[in-house]
């Protein structure tokens, strides 16, 4: 503003809210709403408010003349490179990486996103610029196809089992329970919270039907791993899901009930608690297996 002081900054009501509570009130700001136009000499540029994907002040662009979508955070990714567009870098990589971005950003406001592809359904678009990631102007429809999916909660034939441990009983009890979803046809994937990244296991959760967290007891509580991971995940706040908990314990045992009741706090349907006091048995690691496949 500084180079150009008799400009207009133009945005939606909430985004010149707090562009003013950033920058004040000396500059000349122009609210837009859904359903204005902004001509720009040769081109047009429509407006649609979406609020909560995933901020406040979201909203998104539509240049009819170019059929291009600006679509801010929706089908962005956290991803730099040369390329610009998703014919020119591998496309599983960028579907990746989109999945990883709702996942971890997105899923909280997937009712948001459902009224945003609804009323963008009514648009003939030929290109999907969002404000950081690979630009689609080849695989529109896909993207456009995982974000019905993600944003209704459809989940897979999945189970992702998620743990800490101390001694290894709790992680040779996450094992058995991978075992027991195989054994019933589930894909799985195990993941311990020392060696996998929160935003990276979300990635697995978004698509999975059943979400399974271990912990020792430590202390009277479960493990810190676990709790932040458990934080996030309730932040994240995916629908539709079942739960279960497990872990070892040594005398309290207290580490179980706990991570149930911040699943059930979740909303999800909790299977039986696994609960095994010091190390398990091979005859309890395959009672647990059996038991697994009898539930699901």
């Amino acid at each position: 503003m500084k180079k150009a002081p008799n400009a207009t900054i133009i945005a939606s009501p909430n985004g010149v809210k707090g562009l003013k509570k950033h920058y004040g009130n000396d500059y000349n700001y122009k609210e837009v709403k859904t359903g204005e136009t902004l001509n720009i000499g040769n081109r047009n540029l429509n407006f649609l408010l979406t609020p909560m994907v995933h901020w406040p002040d979201n909203m998104v662009t539509f240049c009819p003349e170019e059929n291009i979508l600006f679509s801010n955070d929706s089908f962005g990714q956290h991803l730099a490179s040369s390329e610009r567009f998703d014919d020119e870098y591998p496309k599983n990589i960028i579907f990746e990486e989109a999945k990883k971005y709702y996942a971890n950003i997105v899923l909280p406001y997937s009712s948001q996103v459902q009224k945003e592809l609804q009323n963008a359904s009514k648009l003939d678009i030929k290109m999907i610029a969002p404000s950081h990631g690979i630009i689609f102007k080849k695989h529109i429809s896909e993207i456009i196809d995982y974000y019905k999916k993600w944003s209704s909660n459809q989940t897979d034939k999945k189970s992702v089992i998620i743990y800490d441990t101390m001694w290894s009983s709790t992680k040779k009890i996450a094992y058995a329970i991978q075992n027991g979803f195989e054994k019933s046809g589930y894909k799985t994937r195990i993941l311990n919270l020392n060696t996998n990244h929160i935003s990276d296991i979300m990635t697995e959760i978004l698509n999975s039907e059943y979400i399974c967290i271990g912990s020792p007891t430590l202390n009277n509580n479960i493990m810190p791993s676990v709790a932040s991971f458990l934080t996030y995940l309730k932040g994240l706040a995916p629908k539709n899901r079942k739960g279960l908990a497990f872990g070892s314990y040594g005398w309290g045992g207290q580490s179980v009930p706990i991570i149930n009741k911040e699943l059930e706090d979740s909303g999800f349907e909790t299977l039986e608690k696994i609960k095994i006091n010091y190390i398990p048995s091979k005859k309890m690691l395959k009672n647990i297996e059996n038991k697994i496949a009898e539930q699901i």
